[in-house]
């Protein structure tokens, strides 16, 4: 969990790194190596791909898109489990009936714990969810989208969806939105570490915390 840890915080410290000048014939005047121009952490790690997906120009689009996607929903998650931990949710229950509040869902801990004390309807929800918004809001098939057609974008719903980047401009400068775009990229990889770390740590007999429990519990 501590090397979890350290590289988590290695990882956003690398997003947020000036990235160097490279000479670029990509769309995104990104790096030449990346077939979008992305991905390449401005740190030691540069361009770190072990099992060479970058030859694969074919499904290259679709990693991307992928792993956009997971980093998203990872960074969504780390700061759901940190903030619930402080002992911040919902007021009420996850049902009508009133059986299962949802301040009883992290009483036998984080992560693998929490998902036994939602209900299984619940769990089934959730799923519908998820297929709802790979089939429609944010297609798993649209690799590409929004008002610049960037990777992980999506077009979205007229006056349901926002495409794009909602509640932002979207940024017109190639070198500050490859910055940006960068920083997601890095950030969501640095997230998904990090859930991953938790939710092994949450299996842990000795660790049924983590995150502020030194804080929250002296």
């Amino acid at each position: 969990m501590k090397l979890a840890i350290a590289t988590t915080l290695f990882a956003s410290a690398a997003a947020f790194a000036p990235a160097p000048s490279k000479s670029s014939t990509t769309a995104l005047n990104g790096d030449a190596r990346s077939p979008d121009g992305l991905g390449v952490d401005p740190g030691p790690l540069d361009l770190f791909d072990p099992l060479g997906y970058v030859d694969d120009v074919d499904s290259f689009p679709r990693r991307r898109a992928v792993e956009i996607k997971h980093g998203r929903i990872a960074m969504a998650a780390f700061i759901g489990m940190m903030v619930q931990e402080l002992g911040v949710t919902f007021p009420g229950s996850l049902d009508l009936a009133g059986d299962y509040p949802f301040a009883d869902v992290l009483k036998d801990g984080m992560g693998f714990p929490a998902l036994a004390n939602v209900p299984t309807f619940g769990l089934v929800q959730i799923a519908l969810f998820g297929g709802i918004a790979e089939l429609v809001a944010m297609p798993a098939s649209q690799y590409t989208g929004g008002p610049q057609d960037l990777p992980g974008g999506f077009d979205g719903s007229p006056g349901t969806i926002p495409g794009g980047y909602p509640f932002t401009t979207q940024i017109e400068d190639s070198e500050e939105r490859d910055r940006k775009l960068n920083i997601e990229i890095q950030n969501g990889r640095a997230a998904m570490l990090g859930v991953t770390g938790a939710m092994m740590h949450s299996c842990l007999d000795s660790c049924d915390h983590h995150f502020f429990y030194p804080i929250t519990h002296n």
